[in-house]
């Protein structure tokens, strides 16, 4: 018999705070037991297994992030849009490390989970949304998506590690980066060889 008051969401609650504290590849279904003060059994009921867990904090960091991004760049276009977009992005990623690394790692995650999330269909539709307000279209859109994501991800990723040891402060390196960005969706360059690779 299920223990009253324990769901999938609690499950998978405790589990993104676990992820935030100790890294995602640390949290362990006998973990989350102990956060809830149940024996692993009882998970079972709620969540298939590690895998099926790992999945759904995925899905709730996507949605987390997606509707952070979304408040920010409520009613901004252009460069303004951008600035607030990859602020609200690697603050997230500061705030809830373990929950961000879920959505950046390959997971099996169950397609009827998948298909009820908005998380990441909304946050596909917010990118391309702030994209064509630089006049961008096929296949310039999805290149440029890669490109954001690529530095957001990259960034973030190495100041977690310490990877920023020069003296300058890695804010002000990020605001360049994001001038640099801006400048350059602006002026997107021209189609060249290689298009059709």
């Amino acid at each position: 018999m299920a223990r009253a008051g324990l769901t999938a969401e609690r499950v998978t609650a405790v589990g993104a705070e676990l992820a935030d504290e100790a890294g995602l590849e640390r949290v362990t279904m006998s973990q989350v037991a102990r956060r809830l003060g149940v024996k692993d059994a009882s998970l079972y009921t709620h969540v298939r297994n590690l895998e099926d867990l790992r999945g759904r904090i995925a899905l709730l960091a996507a949605d987390e992030k997606t509707i952070r991004i979304a408040e920010a760049t409520a009613g901004r276009s252009g460069k303004d849009a951008l600035i607030a977009f990859a602020n609200a992005w690697r603050d997230y990623a500061h705030r809830h490390p373990g929950r961000y690394a879920a959505t950046q790692t390959p997971i099996e995650i169950d397609p009827v989970l998948a298909a009820q999330a908005p998380g990441p269909r909304r946050a596909v539709e917010l990118t391309y949304g702030m994209l064509r307000g630089y006049g961008l279209a096929e296949p310039d859109l999805t290149d440029a998506v890669r490109l954001l994501r690529s530095t957001f991800h990259g960034f973030v990723a190495l100041e977690a590690a310490g990877g920023f040891a020069h003296a300058r402060a890695p804010q002000s390196s990020w605001l360049r980066a994001l001038d640099a960005l801006h400048t350059l969706l602006e002026h997107w360059p021209p189609h060249g060889e290689g298009d059709s690779a």
